[in-house]
C-alpha cells in the first residue's frame, strides 16, 4: 500500500480519480487543494500552498506521499506555477517517487504551443519531469466519451459541452473527412486505469487508455440508429480548421455566457484540427487496456444502444 495524492481533485477528471481511489482498498488517497471546501469529496483534503516549494516538500515528506496524480486544468496558472512547483517539491522530497502530470487527452503535437500557447506550460512540465529523479508518465486517453452523454442516466462530472456531435439537437460538424480513427474514453474508465497503474512495478513514460476506437462517421451511424433520427451533418475541411473556424452547432450556444462565441469556436477548432490531422488515435499495443484486461470500458456502441436508444 502506498499513499496517492490527487492534485486538482475537485475538477472533472479529478473528481473521477478521487471517486475511484476512495472506493478501493489497495492504496491510501488524499486530495491536495488550494483552499478549504465544505464539499465532501470522499477522501481527506489538505490545503497546500502551491507557491511555496519548501512547504510542499515538507508536506509530501511528513505525509509520506509516494505518488502524485495531477489533474489541474490546462490554464496558465495551474500548469506554469502550481504543477511545476509540485514537480519541484516531489523531486526534492525524500519520499515521493512517482508523478503523473495533468494531460488526460490526445497526444498533443510537439508544435502545439505555436497555435495554442497554453500548451507550452504542459511541455515545460514534461521537460521538468525528464530532468528530475522522479518516475513519471503522461496519460493519453484520446477524447472524453462524456462529450456525447445524455443529460442524465450515467455518472459524469463533465458539464456536457458540445464537441463535433450535438446529440441533443441531432446535428454534427465533423472535422476532416469523418473517416479518421479516433480514441474515445469515459472519464471514469480513465480513472480506473490510472489508479490500477499505481500497482505497476515500473511505468513507461506514456500510459495509453482506450475506451473505444472509431471514426466520427461511425459514431454518427450509431447515434442515428439509437435515436431513430437522421442527423444534420456538415464537414469542416482542414483549410477551414487551420483558419481557426468551425461550423456552429446549436449546442454551442449554451456555453457562450461562459465562453463567448469568438473565443469558444476558435479554441475548439484547434482540437478538431488535430483530430483531422490524425493526432486523436492511440495504439492498443502496450496500452493499460492490454496490461489490465479485466477492466471493462464503456464503448461508444454501448453508450448509444443503452443510454440513447429510443423505445
Amino acid at each position: 500500500m502506498v499513499k496517492v495524492a490527487i492534485a486538482g481533485g475537485s475538477g472533472v477528471l479529478g473528481r473521477s480519480l478521487v471517486d475511484v481511489l476512495a472506493n478501493q482498498s489497495k492504496h491510501e488517497g488524499i486530495i491536495l487543494t488550494r483552499k478549504a471546501s465544505d464539499v465532501e469529496l470522499g477522501l481527506p483534503s489538505f490545503v497546500v500552498n502551491y507557491d511555496d516549494v519548501a512547504s510542499l516538500t515538507k508536506f509530501l515528506d511528513e505525509n509520506k506521499v509516494d505518488t502524485i496524480i495531477s489533474a489541474f486544468g490546462i490554464n496558465k496558472t495551474s500548469l506554469s506555477r502550481s504543477q511545476n512547483n509540485l514537480i519541484k517539491a516531489a523531486d526534492a522530497s525524500s519520499v515521493t517517487r512517482r508523478f503523473i502530470p495533468s494531460s488526460f487527452a490526445i497526444k498533443y503535437p510537439e508544435d502545439g504551443p505555436a497555435i495554442l500557447p497554453l500548451l507550452q506550460s504542459y511541455f515545460d512540465s514534461i521537460e521538468m519531469l525528464r530532468n528530475s529523479g522522479l518516475e513519471w508518465a503522461v496519460v493519453h486517453n484520446g477524447t472524453f466519451l462524456d462529450y456525447f452523454f445524455p443529460p442524465s442516466g450515467i455518472k459524469t462530472y463533465y458539464n456536457h459541452g458540445t464537441l463535433v456531435v450535438d446529440m441533443l439537437n441531432n446535428s454534427a460538424a465533423i472535422p476532416g473527412t469523418g473517416d479518421e480513427v479516433l480514441a474515445f474514453t469515459y472519464t471514469f474508465d480513465v480513472a480506473k486505469f490510472v489508479i490500477a497503474a499505481v500497482d505497476l512495478e515500473s511505468w513507461p513514460t506514456e500510459l495509453r487508455i482506450i475506451g473505444t476506437r472509431l471514426t466520427f462517421n461511425e459514431l454518427i451511424e450509431l447515434a442515428e440508429k439509437a435515436k431513430g433520427k437522421k442527423f444534420t451533418v456538415t464537414y469542416d475541411n482542414l483549410d477551414k480548421l487551420r483558419r481557426f473556424e468551425i461550423s456552429e452547432l446549436p449546442g454551442h450556444e449554451k456555453d457562450y455566457p461562459k465562453f463567448p462565441k469568438e473565443v469558444l469556436l476558435p479554441f475548439l477548432s484547434i482540437f478538431e484540427r488535430w483530430m483531422a490531422e490524425g493526432h486523436g488515435d492511440l495504439e492498443y499495443r502496450g496500452s493499460l487496456n492490454e496490461m489490465f484486461p479485466d477492466i471493462e470500458t464503456l464503448t461508444a456502441q454501448e453508450l448509444m444502444e443503452v443510454y440513447w436508444k429510443v423505445g
